[in-house]
């Protein structure tokens, strides 16, 4: 979809030639009467002092070219250093005084002519002497003092009298010219002393930083949080949630242009586009079947699969019912149910004599795991040719509440679209992990993929899956209470087996190995760390419509821009630099992401400083976040300062405090993952939710969200300033807030939680836990030593009123980037046994969900495969990679 007439999506305004810039008031294009350029008097409250050019011009002065003066000519008497008492005209006092001023007068052409690189103007004078004096050394006589010229007083001086040698003497002790020359070297070097004292002390380069960044903090996040304006997050979900956007489509193309022009328009800099080939699969309109077969094979009923048209869309189509990296092929064998698909379900069933080679699984979603891709998995690994995925009532439905479009349940007619490649497995593009997918990268076969399913699979609607489980009663086993779904009609619920009906499942699509997506980057460039970057991104392709996931963070982000980049236009910078970033292909396996985080891996893990997550913004009213513990201190302070208005303006912390919330795990669920478990950027995600969604179904639309996920905006408003601030604590605060003393503390219940699993463990008994103790005690000792420089800086700067140093700001830079390095540190090369991608020592998504976490992952997947050689080796490698990560912090 083109972008309409809302002026958001003009043209960027042109920048100003100087004459302009200088001209004062504020300026505009005539095509463009409301173009976007805030006066002069915004932003007041934010500015201690502004700047402005000079409105005279140099020449208007009369002066010459950097103090040029003309020639004059003087009387040889040089006896006299102040001149000659004649009494003629030329030589009065008052012309005497005014060849004096001209030859004092130098030019500050220079300084005058542009803006002070201190970013305003230090005023200040030296003394007005009573006596003036002319800035040139005098004419010294080496050699005897002349005689008395013959001609009596007045007459000039003979040739002889004239030599060279005579023209220098030496003045005589007591002379006005010696009195003169001591007094200006006095001068001079008290001049010098004060300039040196000044450039000792770094002063100057103090001065310089402070005066170039006039902005009070606390107004700055006022203004921040103020400027949100709900309409306008409003106004970006619209667009967003326009039309379908299914990774590597056209509509996924139209925002990636949209996203690039607005990136542009709020001011960010170095706008790019970074694209990549990646493994992507597409449904065929006629390639998809779920049929019941009689007994001469043919078909006795269809599923329906897609949902109802909705319509009201301004371009594209309603996007098609499938799974994401799914395996290709047209099966057949009985129905057989399997509750929630979980390794211990298809136990049950091997346990009941249920035998389920060749057969078609019928699952659920929910429960555990609650990723289709590892129901799927457990499906292949028991002998199913393929697998049936829907969503059961009792758990998103009717049973709970009312349904969509009018309430957060699922519809009848509701399909849940959801990716199916392994991502605790491998992460991004499925063909090429570990490196970046460009055109030239190396890839394997999706038959090779470890990261792919082998078997075929779809989502149903419960709608069709009725007549599923109508199908298979009296067929195989009664299912436990537990299994019992929330599916109307159905009169007992049977488990089926070899005997049932026979169900065909095909699915024939498009699978293309280098299909082009897009990343869309912007920044704001640090003044102080510019090298250094704080990241914040979102997922912009969707299953469908994107309503909620991914778009509400989508509109969320386009407004944290939007806030920043008037931030920018009245000349604010941050200390270290940020980055937004829109992902593409991120409900593909978290594609776009990934492939950015593999192409760039060194560089962020030099300078990588924090990621910042925003993924399905809102769904909800109540405020949860996951992420590294080092992050838990920013995420405190900030929820102290918003307010929820439906709650009688309670702060979120309260609200926090009142539910007992706290930082949870990450897991695998979002596009945080390849940050924090590949390089070891600290990671965080935030979002409202507490309530079900549509997800991932064509009722995830721009409507819903307004009219039941967040009436008026107002959550998204919030997150909106939650963001806002953690950006403003990250990227400009001094010292990074990193809670490293909660991270210890937190490290130091992992261990102790991996202490009490390995004992429980047959092999317990042969392991010591005692390597990852004394490592945990070492960063203990390392952090404690650490952080005794946070406090002599801060009672340094206090002692000095504020200021510091240019050699105290230096070490303060190196502190944070040490902080920054801590979890950077704590990356094992070789990575996870199996799953080289993973990296990180300490946690990473579990094999056994992708939404939960795993604490000393390599160590417990090692003493699990009964490889305890392995696991002692592993042991002994992780606890020197903590150690090593402590010294460093000391270096």
């Amino acid at each position: 979809m083109a972008p309409g007439s809302d002026d958001r999506y003009d043209p960027n305004p042109p920048i100003p030639t100087y004459d302009e810039a200088i001209a004062g008031g504020s300026w505009q294009r005539q095509d463009q009467p409301h173009s976007p350029i805030p006066d002069a008097a915004e932003g007041q409250s934010l500015l201690s002092n502004r700047h402005h050019l000079p409105s005279a011009n140099n020449n208007a002065t009369g002066r010459r070219p950097r103090g040029y003066r003309p020639p004059t000519v003087e009387t040889d008497d040089e006896d006299s250093l102040l001149g000659s008492d004649s009494d003629s005209d030329s030589d009065s006092e008052a012309e005497h005084v005014r060849r004096e001023m001209q030859e004092m007068d130098i030019d500050d052409s220079e300084t005058r002519g542009g803006r002070s690189s201190w970013g305003k103007r230090i005023g200040f004078s030296l003394p007005q002497w009573r006596w003036r004096w002319r800035w040139r050394l005098p004419k010294i006589r080496l050699g005897r003092t002349p005689a008395a010229p013959v001609g009596g007083e007045g007459a000039s001086t003979t040739a002889e009298e004239e030599t060279p040698g005579q023209r220098f003497a030496f003045p005589t002790l007591g002379s006005a010219a010696l009195f003169l020359i001591v007094g200006r070297v006095l001068a001079i070097m008290l001049v010098l002393g004060f300039l040196y004292l000044l450039f000792v002390s770094d002063m100057f380069s103090n001065m310089a930083r402070r005066m170039g960044r006039p902005f009070d903090p606390a107004n700055v996040r006022n203004h921040v949080k103020m400027s949100v304006n709900p309409a306008k997050i409003r106004d970006q979900l619209r667009h967003y949630t326009g039309y379908a956007h299914l990774a590597g489509t056209a509509g996924d193309f139209a925002l990636v242009e949209d996203t690039e022009m607005l990136f542009r328009r709020y001011g960010l800099e170095d706008v790019t586009i970074d694209e990549y080939q990646v493994y992507l699969n597409y449904p065929k309109a006629d390639g998809r079947a779920v049929e019941v077969l009689g007994a001469d094979g043919k078909p006795t009923w269809s599923a329906k699969l897609e949902e109802d048209e909705k319509g009201g869309e301004v371009a594209g189509r309603q996007p098609m019912a499938f799974h994401g990296h799914s395996k290709s092929g047209d099966v057949k064998g009985p129905l057989i149910y399997a509750n929630y698909g979980s390794k211990d379900d298809f136990a049950k069933l091997k346990e009941n004599g249920i035998d389920t080679k060749g057969a078609i699984a019928l699952v659920r979603y929910g429960g555990h795991p609650r990723d289709a891709a590892l129901k799927v998995k457990e499906a292949e690994l028991a002998g199913f040719v393929g697998c049936l995925i829907y969503s059961d009532p009792a758990d998103d439905g009717f049973v709970r509440g009312e349904t969509a479009p009018n309430g957060p349940f699922m519809p009848a007619d509701g399909v849940h679209r959801e990716g199916v490649s392994l991502t605790s497995s491998i992460v991004g593009d499925p063909l090429t992990p570990g490196w970046g997918s460009k055109a030239s990268a190396i890839r394997g076969a999706p038959s090779e993929s470890l990261g792919l399913v082998k078997i075929p699979s779809l989502p149903l609607a419960w709608r069709d899956a009725q007549v599923l489980l109508q199908r298979i009663e009296d067929f195989g086993e009664h299912v436990p209470s537990s299994w019992v779904g929330g599916v109307p009609e159905i009169r007992q619920w049977w488990t089926g087996n070899s005997s049932s009906p026979i169900v065909r499942l095909k699915n024939e699509q498009d699978e293309v190995e280098k299909k082009p997506v897009w990343n869309v980057y912007g920044r704001i460039v640090g003044y102080e760390q510019s090298e250094k970057k704080l990241i914040i991104g979102n997922h912009r392709d969707a299953w469908g419509f994107g309503g909620p996931d991914p778009n509400s963070g989508s509109a969320i982000m386009m407004e944290v821009i939007r806030i920043f980049g008037d931030l920018m236009l009245q000349e604010w910078r941050p200390l270290r630099t940020i980055e937004f970033m829109s992902w593409d292909a991120g409900a593909y396996n978290l594609i776009g992401s990934t492939e950015y985080v593999e192409q760039n891996d060194e560089d962020l893990r030099r300078d990588g400083l924090a990621y910042i997550n925003i993924g399905a913004g809102v769904t909800g009213d109540s405020f949860h976040a996951s992420g590294s513990p080092i992050l838990n201190k920013a995420l405190l302070e900030l929820l102290n300062e918003i307010r929820d208005p439906n709650f009688n303006d309670t702060t979120l912390r309260a609200l926090w405090d009142e539910r007992q919330g706290e930082l949870e795990s990450l897991g695998g669920g979002s596009d945080f993952v390849a940050f924090q478990d590949i390089v070891g950027t600290s990671s965080i995600d935030m979002r409202f939710s507490g309530r079900p969604a549509p997800s991932h179904s064509t009722y995830e639309t721009f409507d819903w969200v307004e009219q039941v996920g967040d009436p008026g905006f107002v959550y998204h408003t919030l997150l909106t300033q939650a963001i806002c601030l953690l950006i403003l604590e990250l990227a400009d605060r001094p010292i990074m807030p990193f809670d490293l003393p909660h991270y210890v503390n937190t490290m130091g219940r992992w261990v102790q939680d991996l202490d009490n699993w390995v004992k429980a463990q047959p092999a317990g008994k042969s392991l010591s836990i005692q390597p990852l103790k004394d490592a945990h005690h070492s960063i203990l000792q390392s952090v404690r030593e650490f952080i005794k420089w946070e406090l002599s800086w801060e009672t340094s700067v206090i002692s000095s009123s504020g200021y510091e140093t240019a050699g105290l700001g230096r070490k303060r830079a190196e502190y944070n980037s040490r902080l920054a390095r801590f979890e950077s540190d704590l990356l094992d090369p070789i990575g996870i046994h199996g799953r080289a991608q993973f990296k990180h020592v300490l946690a990473a998504p579990s094999l056994e969900s992708v939404y939960e976490e795993e604490y000393f992952p390599s160590i417990r997947e090692a003493i699990k495969s009964g490889d305890l050689a392995r696991a002692n080796d592993t042991m002994v490698r992780v606890a020197e990679i903590m150690k090593t990560a402590a010294t460093h912090l000391l270096e």
